[in-house]
Protein backbone atom coordinates (compact mmCIF):
# COMPACT_ATOMS: atom_id res chain seq x y z
CA UNK A 1 0.00 0.00 0.00
CA UNK A 2 2.87 2.09 1.12
CA UNK A 3 4.39 1.67 -2.33
CA UNK A 4 1.62 1.99 -4.91
CA UNK A 5 1.09 5.52 -2.99
CA UNK A 6 4.67 6.52 -3.75
CA UNK A 7 4.26 5.52 -7.13
CA UNK A 8 0.76 7.92 -7.64
CA UNK A 9 2.71 10.53 -6.02
CA UNK A 10 5.41 10.41 -8.66
CA UNK A 11 2.91 9.91 -11.49
CA UNK A 12 0.35 12.46 -10.70
CA UNK A 13 3.49 15.33 -10.26
CA UNK A 14 5.12 14.27 -13.29
CA UNK A 15 1.99 14.54 -15.45
CA UNK A 16 0.87 17.43 -13.78
CA UNK A 17 4.76 19.19 -14.19
CA UNK A 18 4.57 18.08 -17.86
CA UNK A 19 1.06 19.45 -18.71
CA UNK A 20 0.09 22.10 -16.16
CA UNK A 21 -3.70 20.34 -16.62
CA UNK A 22 -5.29 19.53 -13.31
CA UNK A 23 -7.85 17.79 -15.52
CA UNK A 24 -4.96 15.31 -16.85
CA UNK A 25 -3.13 15.24 -13.28
CA UNK A 26 -6.83 14.02 -12.08
CA UNK A 27 -7.07 11.36 -14.73
CA UNK A 28 -3.41 10.23 -13.99
CA UNK A 29 -4.61 9.77 -10.49
CA UNK A 30 -8.04 8.06 -11.43
CA UNK A 31 -5.60 5.22 -13.99
CA UNK A 32 -5.14 4.17 -10.36
CA UNK A 33 -8.31 3.56 -8.52
CA UNK A 34 -10.94 3.49 -11.62
CA UNK A 35 -9.51 0.19 -13.13
CA UNK A 36 -10.22 -1.76 -10.03
CA UNK A 37 -14.24 -1.30 -11.39
CA UNK A 38 -13.71 -3.42 -14.14
CA UNK A 39 -11.05 -5.86 -12.68
CA UNK A 40 -13.72 -6.22 -9.40
CA UNK A 41 -16.55 -6.84 -11.91
CA UNK A 42 -14.54 -9.17 -14.18
CA UNK A 43 -11.63 -10.70 -11.83
CA UNK A 44 -13.20 -10.86 -8.28
CA UNK A 45 -14.92 -13.73 -8.72
CA UNK A 46 -11.61 -15.36 -9.66
CA UNK A 47 -10.94 -15.48 -5.47
CA UNK A 48 -13.94 -17.95 -5.47
CA UNK A 49 -12.78 -20.23 -8.12
CA UNK A 50 -9.00 -20.75 -7.07
CA UNK A 51 -6.99 -21.33 -3.68
CA UNK A 52 -7.53 -17.76 -2.49
CA UNK A 53 -3.80 -17.69 -1.34
CA UNK A 54 -2.71 -18.12 -4.77
CA UNK A 55 -4.61 -15.69 -6.17
CA UNK A 56 -3.36 -13.26 -3.94
CA UNK A 57 0.91 -14.33 -4.64
CA UNK A 58 -0.27 -14.80 -8.44
CA UNK A 59 -1.34 -10.79 -8.61
CA UNK A 60 1.52 -9.49 -6.36
CA UNK A 61 3.98 -11.11 -9.02
CA UNK A 62 2.28 -10.25 -11.79
CA UNK A 63 2.00 -6.28 -10.31
CA UNK A 64 5.95 -6.19 -9.55
CA UNK A 65 6.72 -7.53 -13.26
CA UNK A 66 3.91 -4.57 -14.35
CA UNK A 67 5.84 -1.70 -12.75
CA UNK A 68 9.11 -2.56 -13.37
CA UNK A 69 8.76 -2.21 -17.17
CA UNK A 70 7.48 1.30 -15.69
CA UNK A 71 11.45 2.02 -15.37
CA UNK A 72 12.26 1.09 -18.71
CA UNK A 73 14.34 4.35 -19.92
CA UNK A 74 12.04 6.45 -23.10
CA UNK A 75 8.70 5.11 -21.79
CA UNK A 76 6.05 7.84 -22.34
CA UNK A 77 3.62 8.79 -20.49
CA UNK A 78 0.64 7.16 -22.28
CA UNK A 79 2.44 3.66 -21.58
CA UNK A 80 3.43 4.52 -18.38
CA UNK A 81 -0.83 5.48 -17.31
CA UNK A 82 -1.84 2.09 -19.32
CA UNK A 83 0.64 -0.06 -17.28
CA UNK A 84 -0.72 1.62 -14.00
CA UNK A 85 -4.29 0.75 -15.46
CA UNK A 86 -3.16 -3.11 -15.69
CA UNK A 87 -1.63 -2.91 -12.50
CA UNK A 88 -4.85 -1.55 -10.47
CA UNK A 89 -6.90 -3.98 -12.55
CA UNK A 90 -5.00 -6.81 -11.41
CA UNK A 91 -4.95 -5.38 -8.06
CA UNK A 92 -8.80 -6.33 -7.50
CA UNK A 93 -8.64 -10.26 -7.04
CA UNK A 94 -5.68 -9.50 -5.19
CA UNK A 95 -8.29 -7.13 -3.00
CA UNK A 96 -11.00 -9.58 -3.20
CA UNK A 97 -9.23 -12.53 -2.08
CA UNK A 98 -7.89 -10.70 0.94
CA UNK A 99 -11.27 -9.29 1.91
CA UNK A 100 -12.53 -12.66 1.46
CA UNK A 101 -10.03 -14.73 3.50
CA UNK A 102 -10.26 -12.59 6.83
CA UNK A 103 -14.09 -14.12 7.64
CA UNK A 104 -11.98 -17.25 7.44
CA UNK A 105 -9.86 -16.19 9.67
CA UNK A 106 -12.53 -14.43 12.66
CA UNK A 107 -15.74 -14.84 13.53
CA UNK A 108 -17.99 -11.87 14.87
CA UNK A 109 -16.84 -9.50 16.91
CA UNK A 110 -13.31 -10.56 16.25
CA UNK A 111 -14.05 -9.94 12.95
CA UNK A 112 -14.72 -6.41 13.04
CA UNK A 113 -12.02 -5.95 15.40
CA UNK A 114 -9.42 -7.52 12.47
CA UNK A 115 -10.66 -5.38 9.85
CA UNK A 116 -10.24 -2.51 11.86
CA UNK A 117 -6.87 -3.73 12.60
CA UNK A 118 -6.06 -4.40 8.72
CA UNK A 119 -7.75 -1.26 7.30
CA UNK A 120 -5.91 0.82 9.94
CA UNK A 121 -2.60 -0.72 8.90
CA UNK A 122 -3.52 -0.06 4.95
CA UNK A 123 -4.48 3.73 6.32
CA UNK A 124 -1.16 4.15 8.37
CA UNK A 125 0.18 2.63 5.37
CA UNK A 126 -0.76 5.12 3.00
CA UNK A 127 -0.20 8.43 5.55
CA UNK A 128 3.61 6.98 4.94
CA UNK A 129 2.83 6.61 1.06
CA UNK A 130 1.65 9.76 0.11
CA UNK A 131 3.44 12.18 3.08
CA UNK A 132 6.70 10.41 2.88
CA UNK A 133 6.22 9.78 -1.09
CA UNK A 134 6.47 13.78 -2.16
CA UNK A 135 9.83 13.88 -0.22
CA UNK A 136 11.62 10.83 -1.74
CA UNK A 137 10.04 11.42 -5.36
CA UNK A 138 11.34 15.12 -5.22
CA UNK A 139 14.83 13.25 -4.02
CA UNK A 140 15.07 10.33 -5.78
CA UNK A 141 12.94 10.51 -9.11
CA UNK A 142 10.17 8.99 -10.39
CA UNK A 143 12.01 5.94 -11.29
CA UNK A 144 13.88 5.25 -8.02
CA UNK A 145 10.20 5.45 -6.78
CA UNK A 146 8.58 2.90 -8.81
CA UNK A 147 11.62 0.41 -8.43
CA UNK A 148 11.17 0.58 -4.52
CA UNK A 149 6.65 -0.02 -5.52
CA UNK A 150 7.67 -3.03 -7.40
CA UNK A 151 9.55 -3.63 -4.28
CA UNK A 152 7.09 -4.42 -2.14
CA UNK A 153 4.89 -6.02 -4.47
CA UNK A 154 7.18 -8.72 -4.86
CA UNK A 155 7.17 -8.74 0.12
CA UNK A 156 4.01 -8.53 -0.18
CA UNK A 157 4.01 -11.92 -2.52
CA UNK A 158 6.63 -13.31 -0.05
CA UNK A 159 4.46 -12.57 3.13
CA UNK A 160 1.46 -14.29 1.80
CA UNK A 161 3.46 -17.42 0.41
CA UNK A 162 4.86 -17.84 4.23
CA UNK A 163 1.88 -16.60 6.77
CA UNK A 164 -1.07 -17.24 4.86
CA UNK A 165 -2.20 -20.76 4.79
CA UNK A 166 -3.96 -23.08 1.88
CA UNK A 167 -7.42 -23.25 1.92
CA UNK A 168 -9.56 -24.75 -0.77
CA UNK A 169 -11.51 -22.91 -3.06
CA UNK A 170 -14.69 -21.23 -1.90
CA UNK A 171 -16.76 -23.50 -4.33
CA UNK A 172 -15.58 -26.62 -2.77
CA UNK A 173 -16.75 -25.68 1.09
CA UNK A 174 -20.39 -24.35 0.96
CA UNK A 175 -21.82 -23.91 4.17
CA UNK A 176 -23.65 -20.50 3.36
CA UNK A 177 -25.84 -19.17 5.84
CA UNK A 178 -28.49 -16.80 6.79
CA UNK A 179 -26.89 -13.92 8.16
CA UNK A 180 -27.86 -10.47 10.10
CA UNK A 181 -28.66 -7.86 8.17
CA UNK A 182 -29.80 -4.30 9.10
CA UNK A 183 -30.72 -3.19 12.78
CA UNK A 184 -33.61 -4.97 13.64
CA UNK A 185 -33.85 -7.55 10.67
CA UNK A 186 -32.77 -10.81 9.92
CA UNK A 187 -32.59 -11.73 6.38
CA UNK A 188 -31.49 -14.87 4.14
CA UNK A 189 -28.29 -14.39 2.05
CA UNK A 190 -29.67 -16.05 -0.84
CA UNK A 191 -33.07 -14.15 -0.74
CA UNK A 192 -31.94 -12.29 -4.17
CA UNK A 193 -30.71 -15.55 -6.10
CA UNK A 194 -32.57 -18.63 -7.63
CA UNK A 195 -30.93 -22.09 -6.07
CA UNK A 196 -27.85 -23.30 -7.60
CA UNK A 197 -27.79 -19.53 -9.10
CA UNK A 198 -23.77 -18.54 -9.06
CA UNK A 199 -20.85 -16.46 -11.11
CA UNK A 200 -21.10 -13.12 -12.18
CA UNK A 201 -24.54 -12.74 -12.67
CA UNK A 202 -25.99 -14.96 -9.36
CA UNK A 203 -23.13 -11.94 -7.30
CA UNK A 204 -25.36 -8.92 -8.61
CA UNK A 205 -28.11 -10.47 -8.42
CA UNK A 206 -27.24 -11.49 -4.26
CA UNK A 207 -25.82 -7.83 -3.58
CA UNK A 208 -28.32 -5.40 -5.46
CA UNK A 209 -31.31 -7.52 -4.27
CA UNK A 210 -30.57 -8.25 -0.46
CA UNK A 211 -31.09 -4.85 1.13
CA UNK A 212 -28.69 -6.12 4.11
CA UNK A 213 -26.21 -6.22 1.23
CA UNK A 214 -26.85 -3.12 -0.90
CA UNK A 215 -27.08 -1.06 2.21
CA UNK A 216 -23.74 -1.23 3.67
CA UNK A 217 -21.93 -1.41 -0.04
CA UNK A 218 -23.59 2.07 -0.61
CA UNK A 219 -22.30 3.50 2.80
CA UNK A 220 -18.97 2.10 1.42
CA UNK A 221 -19.72 4.00 -1.85
CA UNK A 222 -20.21 7.78 0.02
CA UNK A 223 -16.46 7.41 0.63
CA UNK A 224 -15.72 8.37 -3.40
CA UNK A 225 -17.45 12.48 -2.04
CA UNK A 226 -15.63 12.78 0.63
CA UNK A 227 -12.27 11.13 -1.30
CA UNK A 228 -12.58 13.74 -4.03
CA UNK A 229 -10.08 16.08 -2.47
CA UNK A 230 -7.21 13.79 -4.03
CA UNK A 231 -8.29 14.46 -7.47
CA UNK A 232 -7.60 18.11 -7.52
CA UNK A 233 -4.66 17.31 -5.07
CA UNK A 234 -1.90 19.05 -7.35
CA UNK A 235 -3.83 22.16 -8.84
CA UNK A 236 -4.80 22.75 -4.87
CA UNK A 237 -1.35 22.68 -3.67
CA UNK A 238 -0.24 24.73 -6.57
CA UNK A 239 -3.13 27.26 -5.67
CA UNK A 240 -1.00 27.40 -2.51
CA UNK A 241 2.43 27.32 -4.45
CA UNK A 242 3.54 24.12 -2.62
CA UNK A 243 5.31 21.10 -4.74
CA UNK A 244 5.77 17.50 -4.71
CA UNK A 245 5.49 17.67 -0.32
CA UNK A 246 2.89 19.86 -0.29
CA UNK A 247 0.52 17.20 -2.70
CA UNK A 248 2.18 14.22 -0.09
CA UNK A 249 0.65 16.46 2.80
CA UNK A 250 -3.09 17.29 1.27
CA UNK A 251 -3.08 13.53 0.43
CA UNK A 252 -2.07 12.29 3.58
CA UNK A 253 -3.82 14.23 5.83
CA UNK A 254 -7.65 12.52 5.13
CA UNK A 255 -5.83 9.08 5.45
CA UNK A 256 -4.49 10.33 9.18
CA UNK A 257 -7.76 11.04 10.20
CA UNK A 258 -9.39 8.03 9.01
CA UNK A 259 -7.14 5.99 10.61
CA UNK A 260 -7.66 7.48 14.22
CA UNK A 261 -11.42 7.35 13.37
CA UNK A 262 -10.64 3.56 12.60
CA UNK A 263 -9.70 3.37 15.55
CA UNK A 264 -11.47 4.75 17.85
CA UNK A 265 -14.58 4.20 16.05
CA UNK A 266 -13.85 0.08 16.01
CA UNK A 267 -12.10 -0.50 19.41
CA UNK A 268 -13.85 2.23 22.01
CA UNK A 269 -17.57 2.11 20.39
CA UNK A 270 -19.70 -0.74 21.26
CA UNK A 271 -21.41 -2.70 17.83
CA UNK A 272 -24.94 -1.67 18.62
CA UNK A 273 -23.76 2.11 18.60
CA UNK A 274 -21.45 1.58 15.78
CA UNK A 275 -24.60 0.78 13.67
CA UNK A 276 -26.49 3.75 15.18
CA UNK A 277 -23.61 6.09 14.03
CA UNK A 278 -22.91 4.86 10.75
CA UNK A 279 -25.42 7.24 9.11
CA UNK A 280 -24.37 10.47 11.03
CA UNK A 281 -20.61 9.94 10.45
CA UNK A 282 -21.15 9.25 6.85
CA UNK A 283 -23.12 12.86 6.46
CA UNK A 284 -20.15 14.71 8.48
CA UNK A 285 -17.62 13.09 6.20
CA UNK A 286 -19.09 14.66 3.44
CA UNK A 287 -20.46 17.73 4.88
CA UNK A 288 -17.13 19.10 6.63
CA UNK A 289 -16.33 19.22 3.19
CA UNK A 290 -18.47 22.73 2.56
CA UNK A 291 -15.95 24.60 4.81
CA UNK A 292 -13.57 24.53 2.13
CA UNK A 293 -15.79 27.35 0.57
CA UNK A 294 -13.97 30.09 2.88
CA UNK A 295 -10.93 29.11 0.99
CA UNK A 296 -8.50 27.74 3.98
CA UNK A 297 -5.19 28.16 3.85
CA UNK A 298 -2.66 25.05 3.82
CA UNK A 299 -3.53 24.55 7.46
CA UNK A 300 -6.89 24.95 7.77
CA UNK A 301 -7.04 21.90 4.63
CA UNK A 302 -5.03 20.28 6.92
CA UNK A 303 -7.60 19.93 9.22
CA UNK A 304 -10.72 19.57 7.57
CA UNK A 305 -9.11 16.66 5.82
CA UNK A 306 -8.22 14.96 8.70
CA UNK A 307 -11.70 16.22 10.02
CA UNK A 308 -13.57 14.21 7.25
CA UNK A 309 -10.98 11.14 7.34
CA UNK A 310 -11.68 10.91 10.90
CA UNK A 311 -15.66 10.76 10.19
CA UNK A 312 -14.80 8.21 7.55
CA UNK A 313 -14.06 5.97 10.40
CA UNK A 314 -17.65 4.37 9.55
CA UNK A 315 -16.30 2.08 7.20
CA UNK A 316 -14.85 -1.06 9.15
CA UNK A 317 -18.37 -1.48 9.77
CA UNK A 318 -19.83 -1.15 6.94
CA UNK A 319 -17.72 -3.97 5.78
CA UNK A 320 -18.41 -5.92 8.92
CA UNK A 321 -21.96 -5.65 8.29
CA UNK A 322 -21.26 -6.31 3.93
CA UNK A 323 -19.82 -9.49 4.90
CA UNK A 324 -21.55 -10.92 7.50
CA UNK A 325 -24.58 -10.96 5.35
CA UNK A 326 -21.90 -12.34 2.14
CA UNK A 327 -22.51 -15.82 1.28
CA UNK A 328 -19.39 -17.99 1.20
CA UNK A 329 -19.53 -19.80 -1.99
CA UNK A 330 -19.96 -16.24 -3.71
CA UNK A 331 -18.06 -13.85 -1.23
CA UNK A 332 -15.06 -12.94 -3.39
CA UNK A 333 -17.61 -11.88 -6.14
CA UNK A 334 -19.35 -10.52 -3.59
CA UNK A 335 -16.29 -7.80 -2.11
CA UNK A 336 -15.13 -7.43 -6.19
CA UNK A 337 -18.48 -5.84 -6.85
CA UNK A 338 -18.22 -3.57 -4.07
CA UNK A 339 -15.22 -2.74 -4.23
CA UNK A 340 -15.40 -2.16 -8.18
CA UNK A 341 -18.52 0.34 -7.58
CA UNK A 342 -16.70 2.11 -5.06
CA UNK A 343 -14.03 2.56 -7.30
CA UNK A 344 -15.95 3.89 -10.33
CA UNK A 345 -17.39 6.50 -7.90
CA UNK A 346 -14.18 7.66 -6.87
CA UNK A 347 -12.78 7.48 -10.53
CA UNK A 348 -16.14 9.32 -11.85
CA UNK A 349 -16.32 12.27 -9.31
CA UNK A 350 -12.19 12.91 -9.55
CA UNK A 351 -12.74 12.94 -12.78
CA UNK A 352 -15.38 15.59 -12.46
CA UNK A 353 -13.22 17.27 -9.85
CA UNK A 354 -10.02 17.79 -12.10
CA UNK A 355 -12.25 18.95 -14.85
CA UNK A 356 -14.56 21.60 -12.85
CA UNK A 357 -11.04 22.56 -11.16
CA UNK A 358 -9.49 23.69 -14.23
CA UNK A 359 -12.00 26.08 -14.48
CA UNK A 360 -12.69 26.97 -11.26
CA UNK A 361 -10.89 27.46 -7.65
CA UNK A 362 -10.37 23.73 -6.51
CA UNK A 363 -11.56 24.90 -3.17
CA UNK A 364 -14.79 25.36 -4.23
CA UNK A 365 -14.99 22.26 -5.79
CA UNK A 366 -14.28 20.35 -3.20
CA UNK A 367 -16.63 22.07 -1.12
CA UNK A 368 -19.64 21.72 -3.51
CA UNK A 369 -18.60 18.09 -3.73
CA UNK A 370 -18.90 17.71 -0.26
CA UNK A 371 -22.89 19.58 -0.15
CA UNK A 372 -24.00 17.05 -2.53
CA UNK A 373 -21.91 13.97 -0.99
CA UNK A 374 -23.88 15.00 2.54
CA UNK A 375 -27.22 14.70 0.59
CA UNK A 376 -26.72 11.41 -0.92
CA UNK A 377 -25.04 9.83 2.50
CA UNK A 378 -28.46 11.36 4.26
CA UNK A 379 -30.69 9.45 1.95
CA UNK A 380 -28.53 6.01 2.98
CA UNK A 381 -28.46 6.73 6.23
CA UNK A 382 -32.78 7.30 6.44
CA UNK A 383 -32.59 3.90 4.08
CA UNK A 384 -30.46 2.79 6.72
CA UNK A 385 -32.86 3.62 10.32
CA UNK A 386 -36.02 2.55 9.35
CA UNK A 387 -36.24 -0.90 9.43
CA UNK A 388 -34.89 -0.70 13.31
CA UNK A 389 -38.06 2.30 13.35
CA UNK A 390 -40.29 -0.36 12.38
CA UNK A 391 -39.30 -3.21 14.37
CA UNK A 392 -40.03 -1.00 17.62
CA UNK A 393 -43.25 0.94 16.38
CA UNK A 394 -44.50 -3.38 15.90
Amino acid sequence: MAGDQLARVALTVLVYARTASALLAAVTFVASVLPLFVGGLTLGGLADRFPRRAVMIACDLLRCALVLLMVVPGVPVAALVVLLCAVTLISAPFTAARSATLPDVLDGEKYVLGQTVTLTTAQFAQVIGFGVGGVVVGFLGTGTSLVIDAATYALSAFIVRIWVRHREPAHRRGGDRASEGAPGETVNVEAGAAPGDGGFRGAVRVVFGTRALLLPMLFGWLAAFYNAPEGVAAPLAAGMRGGAATVGLILAAQVLGETFGMLIFGRLVPPELRRRWMGPLAVAACAVLTAFAAGPGLGGVVVVLAASGAFGGYQPAANAAFVSAAPMRMRGAAFGIAQGGMSLGQGILMIAAGGAADGYAPSAVIAVTGAIGAVCAAGVAVSWTRPREGSRAG
